[in-house]
């Protein structure tokens, strides 16, 4: 035992009333196993450990499942197949859409839908208790409004980087009408319909019953990392943006304004951009 108290962890750790110089043979393989395991269950045994590690390890499992399959990126490489399965010729003015569609559909069912199979079928809670509500949170919507005109100046000066300009809008053909821009913003919506109620909802409320605030620094972990790959201005962004949005979320029980936020954002970076181009090409 520590002098201070604590007590020692290890296999085959001496208990405080045992003398670890009292000549005890080695134990056997299979008593340290036994060990192990009863050990590794006992790490949750209470119900909220059960329900973090469902909430932990599910959301694990939804991050690699979507990096791997549920991006744009995916369909990009199978554009060929992509638009032979809805009929389309490769030059269809359409077909470069097909992988940000695909990319909204991924987001619903596995940002979605699968979070809300678990909430219900697996911890048996209600959606509401995830931040999945509307009522009562509309007293807060000038927080928001509040937020976003003070983004806009900061946009303004980011839209002149030429990094910036060289990523946005990521859907290259979004500037060539009012069609395009308009199709592409609507399935970056829904994208980020996605975003929020996974990272600000299912992660974020799944773990505050264990973590409280905590729970913060361990959503905005994940959710930076999705941003590899965007200028590093916007990836290190996402480190307080994440970590504010997921504090709204919980104070006003609700992810759905953030959603609102993130993709108001959005529309006015890739307006700026394609204004930094000269405009649409084409008035359609």
């Amino acid at each position: 035992m520590a002098s201070d108290g604590r007590r020692q962890v290890g296999i085959g750790s001496p208990s405080s009333e045992a003398d670890p110089r009292a000549g005890r043979g080695r134990e056997r393989p299979v008593d340290t196993l036994r060990t192990l395991w009863r050990e590794w269950t006992g790490l949750w045994g209470r119900d909220e450990d059960r329900f973090t590690i469902v909430v932990l390890v599910s959301s694990l499992v939804l991050v690699l499942v979507f990096t791997l399959w549920g991006k744009s990126s995916f369909l990009v490489r199978h554009l060929d197949a992509a638009t032979d399965l809805v009929g389309w010729s490769p030059g269809h003015p359409y077909a470069p859409m097909l992988p940000y569609l695909y990319w909204a559909l991924t987001s619903v069912v596995l940002r979605v839908l699968v979070p809300l199979a678990i909430i219900v079928l697996v911890l048996r809670s209600r959606p509401s208790e995830f931040g999945y509500r509307i009522r009562g949170v509309t007293s807060h919507a000038w927080l928001y409004v509040l937020l976003f005109v003070g983004m806009v100046p900061i946009l303004v000066a980011a839209s002149f980087l030429p990094s910036f300009q060289a990523k946005y809008p990521m859907y290259f053909n979004a500037a060539g009408g009012w069609t395009h821009f308009t199709l592409y913003e609507l399935s970056y919506g829904i994208q980020f319909v996605g975003v929020e109620a996974f990272f600000r909802g299912f992660l974020t409320f799944g773990l505050y019953p264990r973590f409280g605030y905590l729970s913060l620094f361990i959503m905005v972990i994940p959710y930076a990392m999705v941003h590899l790959g965007k200028p590093p201005l916007e990836v290190f962004m996402a480190i307080p943006a994440g970590l504010l949005l997921g504090y709204l979320a919980l104070k006003t029980r609700s992810w759905l304004f953030g959603a609102l936020l993130h993709w108001s954002v959005a529309i006015t970076m890739d307006s700026l951009a394609v204004i930094h181009r000269g405009g649409f090409t084409t008035p359609g």
